[in-house]
């Protein structure tokens, strides 16, 4: 679950669920998060994002293993096992109000501290050659080869959003690839995931309405924003809601 994502207002019914009736638009029951992961993991991304409001109740299931649905008297109990991770200072965030104590203590069980991309360059080669094989087979477009010179530019950028921000430049360079040759688009200061805009550019890096569909089932058809499909393929939103739109493409019904 990325918590970043979550609306401020349906946090609650994105943990633990709600029932027929609860609140205008509550047309039918809806098993939350921390149900649908009874007896296994719960990965909260971006734990750091979470409002005051919703902490306390999060803070009684980690405790109690136990919720209320919202509109529900009945309890429910569960087992979950909660991985969390965060890019925010958590003790600062605690100092400034805007996280609980208890619940940074409540998470920070055994926490693990992640260096920055740009503080292990080692690792580069490594998760680009990993990303490129998946974007191969998610895009189903042929595997290309990571140069000595794609390596180097790699190696040399800044990284600010660290492996995501890795993963999407591999993703856009296989999109854009001519002849199995891998391009990475530099920009300032030599960042090769800073893309120079592009309304011009991208209609011909992505051919086809198939490679565009690819790129937003990657996304989750996310739009707008960190990790959606306009910043994954370099184009201006609106540029990309006229291409979806002359494609005729529309997001799946869940």
């Amino acid at each position: 679950m990325n918590c970043a994502s979550v609306p401020r207002d349906l946090f609650e019914s994105e943990f633990f669920g709600h029932i027929k009736g609860a609140f205008t638009g509550a047309v039918r029951d809806r098993v939350g998060r921390f149900q649908l992961a009874h007896r296994g993991t719960l990965f909260l991304d971006e734990v750091g994002e979470i409002p005051l409001e919703s902490q306390a109740k999060l803070l009684r299931v980690l405790q109690e293993g136990e919720f209320e649905r919202i509109g529900d008297e009945r309890t429910t109990t569960v087992d979950v096992r909660v991985v969390a991770a965060t890019n925010r200072d958590m003790k600062a965030e605690v100092e400034a109000g805007r996280v609980r104590e208890d619940l940074y203590y409540r998470l920070n069980v055994f926490p693990i501290d992640v260096a920055p991309l740009r503080n292990r360059r080692d690792d580069i080669p490594l998760l680009a050659t990993r990303f490129l094989e998946q974007a191969a087979r998610r895009f189903n477009r042929p595997e290309a080869r990571l140069t000595n010179a794609n390596i180097e530019q790699l190696r040399a950028a800044e990284w600010p959003g660290n492996v995501r921000e890795l993963m999407h430049a591999v993703d856009r360079a296989v999109l854009t690839a001519r002849d199995g040759r891998l391009r990475f688009d530099a920009g300032r200061g030599g960042d090769p995931s800073i893309v120079e805009t592009h309304a011009a550019r991208v209609p011909h890096g992505i051919r086809t309405d198939a490679e565009l569909q690819a790129a937003l089932e990657q996304t989750g058809w996310k739009i707008y924003g960190p990790g959606g499909t306009a910043e994954l393929l370099g184009m201006r939103p609106t540029k990309l809601m006229a291409r979806i739109k002359k494609a005729g493409l529309t997001k799946p019904v869940a």
